[in-house]
């Protein structure tokens, strides 16, 4: 085997690499591809190393646009970046048939949607879709006490933006008449009994499995309270379930089905007093409205048996229930009953902080609804507990955002760099390192930059190093300013590359979410802001483009009040 051979490959590979990482090429990465390629030769990897080490060594010298055009001659197969398609589908339901799965969400219209609730949104929608079925929206509005008129539309806004439709829609609210004449039917069957007992004896009876003396009551007196209840001439009492107060599972020891709640409705006003619980509700609206395949998470598993009870006494059809675990994401309150006190309290800034997992601090933040699917979909429908970290969000986002995102240059911490010599240049650069039809922008360049403080104390006097895409500087003195010459525009390997922006610059914050928990305590510090200078031509930008900031990460653009602002993505 000639080392000619091997010196063509290990060229080969190394270019590729260089063009997959902006112009730097990683020599054990191009090793093992020309290990790989040579296995059956019989070459020593020491050989191998030395050799590829070279060849990244040379192509590093060269810009990015002679490494594109030298690998288009050379192997222009190794430009086309091949994409595994990973399987997103998700598994076949039981007992489906095409054509007449229906499923449905059935968001409380109580607060803003979050990434817990975009996974039930999107496995109910996703099966609709796959079994050429019906997707409904219901919202579960029969807690005056939660429910907000505001909500009904946000929460529908949510769901567009996840690209999620739905063939009918509907508030369980404007069922109740039904509900009341089912459950007027319970009490006719001995089923259901209506109780007085103070709720704390209704919990100690529960727990000590010990039925109460209104269980006791004639079905003609139950049914005169049921009316009173109705009629508002009774205050203080529950309509329950005729469980088995011995059952192991307690949910079946006489839940409670109907309750009195005197908060006006934000859509029927005083109209009703009488709301039926979830569990009442949940298992009747599930079967009347034809849902063949209801999804709720592995909470609520206890309860399934009080569910197929009430369809067994009514003499209701059957959906096959199904369960999966809930969403749950290390150092995030997926649930509103976590989210909510964080914004009453003032510790986040509202439903669409970037720290949250809302959809609205999801968008903000720049996590695109594409990104939340495979996600969501990557989860799958299994029913075991686990906590996974945003970081898995985020890597399916960076897929997405980083073949489309343009590049422009931030810089953080500035400081003032003088060059003397400094040849005075109109800069062509691309607005991306491989797909040139992102255009360019054209960069006036003088004498006088702005590079980060945290890069200048890295560098001594006499450092050279070089502004990135533009030319190399050799350090003369460092004060409260930078000093420097122009040193040339040959790339010296291993100089450092530095972020720049001339005079012409904009000033921008950048808002830098952490984890708000660590080790389940809130943490204060979870956001950062970040003070710097972006390159003037960020400032044409429009609110919710997201674009890189080279060697800072991935950001979402903003304009308020004639500020422009970002909000940091990921890396």
């Amino acid at each position: 085997m000639s080392s000619e051979k091997i010196q063509k490959t290990a060229r080969k590979y190394a270019l590729q690499n260089a063009v997959q990482f902006n112009g730097t090429a990683n020599p054990k990465a191009v090793a093992g591809k020309v290990i790989a390629a040579f296995k059956d030769e019989n070459i020593s990897p020491n050989e191998i190393y030395q050799i590829s080490g070279s060849a990244c060594l040379e192509v590093n010298k060269i810009p990015i646009e002679q490494q594109i055009a030298e690998l288009e001659k050379l192997a222009p197969e190794l430009l086309k970046k091949e994409k595994k398609e990973r399987d997103f589908s998700l598994p076949e339901l039981p007992d489906a048939e095409k054509g007449k799965v229906v499923t449905r969400f059935p968001p409380e219209p109580n607060g803003y949607l979050h990434i817990g609730h975009a996974k039930a949104a999107i496995v109910d929608y996703e099966y609709a879709k796959m079994y050429d079925g019906k997707f409904i929206l219901r919202f579960d509005d029969t807690n005056p006490e939660n429910a907000q008129l505001e909500f009904y539309d946000v929460q529908k806004e949510d769901l567009r933006w996840l690209s999620i439709e739905w063939d009918e829609e509907y508030n369980t609210s404007d069922h109740l008449e039904k509900h009341y004449k089912l459950a007027e039917q319970l009490i006719k069957q001995e089923g259901a009994y209506v109780c007085k007992c103070p709720s704390d004896a209704i919990k100690d009876g529960r727990f000590h499995g010990k039925e109460c003396d209104c269980r006791a009551v004639s079905t003609e007196k139950n049914l005169d309270l049921w009316k009173d209840m109705i009629s508002s001439s009774v205050e203080g009492v529950v309509l329950r379930l005729k469980g088995d107060m011995k059952c192991v599972n307690t949910a079946m020891r006489d839940p409670t089905l109907f309750r009195i709640i005197d908060t006006p409705h934000p859509l029927h006003g005083d109209k009703y007093r009488v709301w039926p619980t979830y569990d009442f509700a949940g298992a009747v609206e599930d079967s009347l409205s034809g849902v063949t395949h209801p999804f709720r998470t592995k909470e609520y598993e206890l309860r399934d048996e009080c569910y197929f009870r009430l369809l067994e006494l009514l003499e209701l059809r059957k959906p096959h229930l199904m369960e999966f675990a809930r969403l749950s994401i290390e150092g995030m309150p997926v649930s509103k009953r976590k989210i909510k006190p964080l914004i009453d309290k003032g510790m986040v800034s509202g439903y669409d902080d970037i720290r949250l997992p809302t959809l609205r601090g999801l968008e903000k933040r720049g996590i695109l609804p594409e990104a939340i699917k495979q996600f969501v979909l990557s989860q799958g429908i299994s029913k075991v507990e686990s906590s996974v970290t945003f970081s898995l969000v985020e890597a399916i986002n960076r897929k997405i955002i980083d073949p489309i995102a343009k590049r422009y240059f931030f810089v953080q911490d500035p400081i003032k760099l003088v060059v003397e010599n400094a040849p005075a240049m109109k800069k062509t650069i691309s607005l991306h390192p491989t797909d040139k039809k992102l255009g360019s922008r054209i960069i006036k360049t003088d004498n006088i930059f702005f590079v980060p403080k945290t890069d200048m104390k890295k560098l001594n006097i006499g450092g050279i190093f070089r502004l990135k895409d533009l030319y190399n500087v050799k350090i003369k003195e460092k004060n409260k300013v930078i000093f420097a010459e122009y040193a040339g525009e040959e790339l010296i390997q291993d100089s450092a590359k530095i972020q720049w922006t001339t005079d012409n610059f904009i000033k921008m914050s950048v808002f830098v979410p952490g984890l708000l928990y660590q080790k389940g305590n809130y943490n204060p510090n979870s956001l950062e802001k970040v003070e710097g200078f972006a390159e003037e031509a960020v400032s044409r930008l429009k609110t919710g483009e997201i674009v890189q900031f080279e060697r800072f990460g991935f950001v979402r653009i903003e304009k308020q009040n004639n500020t422009i602002m970002g909000f940091f993505a990921h890396k």
